[in-house]
């Protein structure tokens, strides 16, 4: 199958065309400013802005199958000059049309837990639109949406110690948000699945780790890991929703109000759709051992436990 990945030479994007490759099809990673020396031998690159139709049309008619990864981080604020709505649903609706005009046949979504038309933040809103514009067309659709993933390029780990200090640290909330964080080496393979096999057509799964985790765990963790302790401050959600709002526009703060109140509810799945792909949650591969640490966090729940 020629498959193109949109998004190829990020984080996951790397990883799932490593993926592909060694399940013998021929992958191409579409990227605004593609670097082959991220990925491996025989994986193409191809220039795109998924925000720019014209620029992408003629390279999506070629392929069988579309990935979506394209994605700003719901961690940090956009860039200066995009937003979530542009990239999200405009490079999808792109995406789409594309692949409509091109007779592609098989289109997969990487969305997001929680993802809704009339959410909390704008990222939130813009993946909710993102998939009704994937559910609406004449795709053969699937959709996959992750809870937040780690691995070796990530940015979930270095987010938490951007937003800590080891030793002593404020928190909001004190750091309940509850996540499910899954590896990316455990999330390629089921993406691949969701393309190779058609019953995952007009599916939407959503996908978490083997652990409930707080951020507060996930702080505790990360600092762990560098041989450091941490003593978690509260801080009040509305302090800190107050804070972020204020320092969002000084240029050097990747943080604003749209961070703040993502942190207001929880990143977990309430039934884990790995199973669709044959996997066993507590198989997969928890953030502890991802950072060569003994056991889990206190406080870490199985997932699935309240």
């Amino acid at each position: 199958m020629k498959i193109l990945v949109a998004g190829g030479t990020g984080f996951i994007g790397t990883n799932l065309c490593v993926e592909l490759a060694e399940r013998g099809h021929e992958v191409t990673a579409l990227s605004r400013s593609p670097d082959d020396g991220t990925l491996p031998q025989g994986v193409e690159t191809a220039i795109g802005d998924v925000s720019a139709y014209n620029s992408i049309v003629e390279t999506v008619a070629d392929h069988d199958a579309v990935v979506n990864l394209v994605s700003l981080s719901p961690l940090f604020q956009p860039p200066a000059g995009t937003s979530h709505e542009e990239v999200h649903l405009g490079g999808t609706e792109n995406l789409v049309r594309a692949a409509e005009d091109g007779d592609v046949d098989r289109f997969l979504q990487l969305s997001a837990l929680g993802a809704d038309p009339t959410g909390d933040t704008a990222y939130i809103r813009a993946k909710g639109q993102a998939e009704r514009a994937v559910r609406d067309s004449s795709l053969e659709w699937t959709i996959v949406r992750p809870s937040v993933v780690f691995g070796d390029g990530g940015e979930f780990v270095d987010f938490t110690k951007t937003l800590t200090t080891p030793y002593v640290t404020g928190l909001p909330g004190g750091g309940k948000t509850r996540f499910q964080p899954i590896w990316v080496g455990d999330l390629v393979p089921m993406l691949a699945d969701a393309l190779e096999d058609d019953t995952h057509v007009g599916e939407t799964y959503e996908i978490g780790g083997p652990q409930v985790l707080t951020l507060a765990d996930v702080t505790e963790l990360a600092y762990e890991a560098e041989g450091k302790d941490v003593t978690i401050v509260p801080i009040p959600m509305g302090l800190a929703r107050v804070g972020l709002s204020a320092a969002g526009p000084l240029p050097f703060v990747p943080f604003g109000p749209d961070q703040a109140r993502s942190l207001a509810f929880d990143n977990t799945v309430a039934d884990n759709d790995v199973t669709s792909f044959g996997r066993d949650p507590a198989e997969l591969t928890t953030l502890g051992s991802y950072l060569d640490l003994e056991g889990a966090p206190r406080g870490a729940k199985p997932a699935g436990m309240a």
